[in-house]
């Protein structure tokens, strides 16, 4: 079984390179879905958040309001710290009991893919045999960001510069995929990124 830690910046299409690995039987375990799981109101992380926080950033029903509580941690670097403190011990935790259920399996997924934007950052490459980096050029990548989330200009650029910078990133990577062309052409760099990866770097 290979374990590939998938990464990159956001809104560099790694939910795109994603989904072509799925399309290739690769099996994809998300950790934006865990932490979306483990911040429904009434679980440890979500009582910790509001704490942190407070009740205002929540929702009239009662769920976490995403994008006001973007707004403040991406304009303060010690506030997303605490943010990423309260989740990221949670997700790593689950991430691993996935990868160790995984492995135990009668039959293991040939490849089992982390596809998590904050892999390096989070601690999470010693996880992994394998760092697959999504990257875009910086135009693009803001282009796309405004565009997907409708952010104002100031929004997207607190978010790409609360991230760790993409030339940091790829020095962690044993294969860059370029997502700057069209899906074929993103496609065709799995597929072959896939073929060589049957046997990872020793780290």
């Amino acid at each position: 079984m290979l374990v590939v830690g998938l990464t990159g910046g956001i809104a560099s299409g790694k939910s795109t390179v994603s989904r072509i690995l799925r399309n290739l039987d690769a099996e994809v375990i998300d950790s934006d879905i865990i932490a979306h799981e483990l911040t429904r109101p009434g679980s440890a992380c979500y009582n910790r958040i509001v704490e942190a926080f407070g009740h205002g950033f929540l929702n009239p029903d009662g769920t976490l309001n995403r994008r006001r509580l973007g707004r403040r941690v991406f304009d303060n670097r010690d506030e997303l710290n605490r943010l990423n403190s309260i989740l990221h011990p949670a997700v790593i935790s689950i991430v691993q009991q996935k990868i160790d259920e995984a492995g135990r399996r009668p039959s293991p997924p040939e490849v089992l893919v982390i596809d998590a934007p904050l892999l390096i950052e989070a601690g999470m490459v010693s996880m992994v045999d394998v760092v697959w980096v999504v990257r875009v050029d910086e135009s693009t990548q803001m282009e796309r960001l405004i565009a997907r989330d409708r952010l104002s200009l100031d929004e997207a650029l607190s978010r790409i510069r609360a991230q760790m910078p993409l030339k940091d990133k790829i020095k962690f990577a044993d294969v860059v995929i370029d997502n700057s062309g069209t899906i074929e052409e993103t496609e065709q760099q799995v597929i072959a990124s896939l073929a060589r990866g049957a046997n990872p770097p020793d780290r």
